[in-house]
């Protein structure tokens, strides 16, 4: 634990009269109260790509493993926290933004956080990841076709996109910037949710990102 002042005051917010209130208990010890290492696990990827449906599955099975997960969707974000905000270029910018400082306190809260967002930009994407340390980020590309996303069209927002009464629509008549060099890559129409999972928690537990826990063993 850190016995050092709690105050902190930042060079590009001391104008602002702004301190950073730095907790006496570290990032690491919260992890280690949780015998975890803390994560975001990003999803990204078009509407009805999958991403919600496989945040969900894996939190299920972290949990299982005895892990400390919290999951943000994007449905379930905007009603509240962005609820001022539309769907221009510019609104998803912010959008991301504030989703990713959210995603930060996760962290440092020594959770394993899920975040399940569109996310279309490429820039975006990257501010996101050089807020996490080396290791801590992980990009998951939801690689579903567009013609796949649009036959699931889980709540008609395709159809709506097509016939103008929705603009600025993600792979209709708004970008999606698909990413270069995922962590990991999944394609929902030629993969099943388990499949995903577990190709997810093997490449967890490949690179010592995880531990199974003895619960999870029956130990």
């Amino acid at each position: 634990m850190s016995d050092k002042s709690p105050y902190q005051e930042k060079a590009n917010e001391s104008k602002a009269h702004v301190v950073w209130h730095e907790s006496n208990i570290s990032k690491a010890d919260r992890a280690k109260v949780k015998d975890q290492k803390p994560k975001c696990i990003w999803l990204t990827g078009l509407s009805g790509s999958g991403k919600s449906t496989l945040a969900n599955a894996l939190e299920v099975a972290l949990t299982e493993q005895g892990k400390h997960t919290y999951l943000l969707d994007g449905d379930n974000v905007r009603p509240r926290l962005n609820r001022d905000l539309g769907f221009s270029d510019e609104a998803r910018v912010e959008n991301i933004r504030r989703i990713r400082e959210v995603s930060k306190l996760f962290t440092d809260s020594g959770v394993i956080v899920l975040s399940a967002f569109i996310s279309p930009f490429t820039s975006d994407r990257r501010l996101v990841r050089n807020l996490f340390p080396a290791g801590e980020f992980i990009e998951v590309f939801m690689d579903t076709p567009l013609q796949t996303c649009e036959e699931r069209d889980p709540k008609g927002l395709y159809e709506k996109a097509r016939a103008g009464k929705i603009k600025h629509f993600t792979g209709i008549d708004s970008p999606y910037e698909a990413p270069e060099r995922p962590e990991v890559r999944l394609d929902t129409s030629q993969m099943s949710v388990d499949d995903c999972v577990n190709r997810l928690i093997s490449y967890l537990l490949d690179r010592q990102l995880i531990f199974t826990s003895p619960q999870a063993t029956g130990a």
